[in-house]
């Protein structure tokens, strides 16, 4: 009698959780929702997805606070997360693609293949090389020519360390036959000091740039898309060039792992309706940044395909880690 009384008890406890928890996800969002940029304020990202989370807390019924918390090459803000937020759907993250390179280059706190909870993916960059418009640099090839003469002279400003930008710079850099070197910040902020203060002689990075290049501050070489911009015709592309390459890092939001598939849902239902927001489509159009909308399963199965990628990319600069 006791051992049945105690198992009655045990499948009402477990019964009255089931519908807690379904509660929980049907009220989901009861209050702000905090989405970390891996990024410094003011670069395109960061002012990208403020204008996402904005359009997307319209739908949720809650505010989307942006916690910038740069580092790492886009990866101290997920890695956090990852290590310490509850998965309730109240602390989300922009995924770089650094997240799924930089375990491949070295050891790191985070498996992007179980500590996340992928929800939507949302867009891309378009990446280019700016000088200063005071440099001797007018084209790329003069960059190569100056760099052949003299080996590992230039300086190049990025976002970190592994990031798409230095990645590809090495790349191209393997491609034309010169060294570059490399100058790691923390965001599109730093770089543009960086260059504009001439203290590097070259920024790689997306289109933080933009204001400094419009304002004649900045001249742009080359950018790292398919086709050429709508808002930079005479720059010319990677493959114009003779780069057989196009970089445009693509990034989606995700969550710590372990998160109800419902809320998860509202998330991504959110957000596709953010990304389909005239005003946001308008802001990203001003950083030369398209939608990219992939579902839930989509993304992870993209994130599969990345790293995959990634591992290719990484092996043949011989930058894979070393293991004991």
């Amino acid at each position: 009698m006791f051992y049945r009384r105690t198992l009655t008890i045990l499948m009402a406890a477990a019964a009255l959780s089931a519908v807690s928890g379904v509660a929980l996800a049907q009220e989901y969002p009861v209050k702000p929702i905090t989405l970390i940029v891996p990024w410094p304020a003011g670069g395109s990202t960061d002012i990208a997805m403020r204008a996402i989370g904005e359009a997307a807390s319209k739908h949720l019924g809650q505010p989307v606070v942006i916690d910038n918390k740069a580092g790492g090459g886009g990866t101290v803000g997920p890695a956090t997360m990852a290590a310490a937020a509850k998965p309730d759907g109240y602390t989300i993250s922009q995924i770089p693609i650094t997240v799924f390179r930089i375990p491949l280059m070295q050891q790191v706190s985070w498996n992007a293949d179980t500590d996340f909870s992928y929800i939507v993916h949302l867009t891309g960059y378009t990446f280019g090389v700016t000088t200063n418009s005071e440099s001797q640099f007018k084209t790329w090839k003069d960059v190569v020519d100056f760099a052949k003469a003299n080996p590992g002279k230039v300086t190049y400003a990025t976002p970190g360390a592994g990031t798409s930008l230095h990645i590809g710079m090495e790349q191209i850099a393997g491609l034309a036959g010169i060294k570059l070197t490399q100058v790691p910040f923390k965001g599109g902020a730093e770089t543009n000091a960086a260059v504009l203060g001439q203290h590097t002689m070259l920024q790689a990075d997306s289109t933080g740039w933009k204001p400094l290049v419009d304002a004649g501050k900045l001249r742009l070489l080359m950018v790292w898309t398919s086709n050429r911009s709508a808002n930079f015709p005479d720059a010319p592309t990677l493959k114009e060039l003779g780069y057989p390459m196009v970089y445009d890092s693509p990034f989606g939001i995700a969550g710590p792992k372990g998160m109800d598939p419902k809320i998860v849902a509202k998330l991504h239902d959110a957000f596709k309706k953010a990304i389909e927001d005239p005003a946001v489509i308008a802001t990203l159009a001003k950083y030369d940044m398209v939608p990219n909308y992939k579902n839930t399963g989509d993304y992870k199965k993209f994130v599969a395909e990345v790293t995959d990628s990634e591992r290719k990319v990484i092996d043949a600069l011989g930058l894979t880690k070393k293991t004991n």
